[in-house]
């Protein structure tokens, strides 16, 4: 619960510190500019709100990591992607894309914390504790802040603690364990095939490569 509120938190904080010619950068996921991420950031902080509001009496059928599905990978040319990337453009201003997200961000992120870690909530069909739920959204909120600092090298990055915890839980979805050698960061990147790995990484990866890349989704 507290590495879902100091992500999020993070993430909201790297965007509000953007400046608008940044929102016209190419972010880390394929086929979408800054501005459509963060309004991608905005749909999942009101899917977060959503859930927290739909309690469920069922047995859990999901935790923190079956939530994760290993999908294919995106090519930005999925129907869904187009309308954020419309949705996005009628924005106009980053500063209303900028308001909107700390609206609701906020919201979700007061409600996460008013949570019962045990309390049961349902999403997508699913049963999961609030808490599984909660911890699941670490790995997407730093994919996603890596995603949005991917072309800003002067942003600001995902904090570690959050960068370990979702590597840990990456590799519990994957299966397997990446090199030790690797940082926390590149785990999370050559993993979901945000970037290729380089000639030494491949070396140390050996036949792990032949499984990579493991996008989530």
């Amino acid at each position: 619960m507290d590495l879902f509120s100091s992500s999020w938190a993070a993430l909201r904080a790297a965007v509000a510190g953007l400046g608008d010619e940044d929102f016209a950068a190419p972010s880390g996921c394929a086929g979408w500019l800054v501005r459509d991420l963060v309004c991608h950031l905005v749909v999942d902080a009101q899917d977060v709100l959503i859930t927290l509001a739909t309690p469920a009496a069922a047995e859990p059928t999901r935790d923190a990591v079956t939530y994760w599905r290993v999908v294919e990978p995106p090519t930005g040319d999925d129907p869904l992607d187009a309308l954020t990337v419309r949705l996005a453009a009628a924005y106009e201003q980053p500063s209303l894309l900028k308001f909107h997200l700390d609206d609701v961000g906020s919201a979700a992120g007061r409600a996460a914390a008013l949570a019962d870690p045990a309390g049961r909530v349902e999403t997508q069909g699913q049963v999961l504790t609030a808490g599984d739920y909660l911890g699941a959204y670490v790995l997407e909120w730093t994919l996603h802040h890596l995603d949005l600092v991917a072309r800003l090298p002067g942003a600001a990055r995902p904090p570690a603690e959050g960068l370990a915890a979702a590597r840990a839980l990456f590799e519990r979805v994957a299966g397997m364990e990446l090199p030790r050698s690797f940082s926390d960061e590149d785990a999370l990147l050559v993993g979901t095939g945000r970037r290729a790995p380089t000639g030494a990484e491949r070396a140390a990866l050996g036949d792990r490569t032949e499984r990579l890349p493991l996008p989530v989704g």
